[in-house]
């Protein structure tokens, strides 16, 4: 037995994409089809029949985006198999509030980095900057990561 959903599904998907339904799965998939890079600076809004993707961009990156409009329509084909968009429209304005997007968890620090920061922060007399650059300097030594 197959569940109804995925039959449904499969039967609907080239209706869905002959009529440009794809938004809800680039607005999921953004930063995996555009890269974590650009969908800081961008994000979806809307797709027209036409095929026009509507992003929303932040500052000045849409100078970047509009260079990099050929390739962000080759990650998108790609990303979905055919050409579900077509063109990209851009508008400048605020982005979206990144909702549950946490950053990554800093990677554990070695008693040697600890000790070396504690070194370079122990003749600082002013106990609250010392133990505030303290905290930078292990926040700064954890979000870098180590080659694997």
């Amino acid at each position: 037995m197959r569940r109804l959903a995925d039959a449904t599904q499969a039967a609907a998907r080239p209706l869905l994409r002959e009529h440009g339904f794809a938004l809800p799965a680039i607005l999921s998939n953004w930063a995996a089809i555009v890269g974590d890079g650009l969908a800081r600076d961008c994000s979806p809004e809307r797709l027209a029949r036409d095929g026009t993707l509507t992003i929303r961009v932040a500052g000045p990156v849409a100078t970047e985006i509009q260079h990099r409009e050929p390739e962000i329509l080759e990650r998108i084909a790609t990303y979905f198999g055919h050409r579900a968009v077509r063109r990209l429209r851009l508008v400048h304005g605020p982005l979206p509030k990144m909702v549950g997007r946490a950053a990554p968890a800093p990677r554990p620090l070695d008693e040697l980095e600890t000790r070396a920061i504690d070194h370079l922060t122990a003749p600082i007399r002013d106990s609250t900057l010392r133990s505030a650059l303290r905290r930078l300097g292990l926040a700064v030594l954890g979000a870098e990561r180590r080659p694997s």
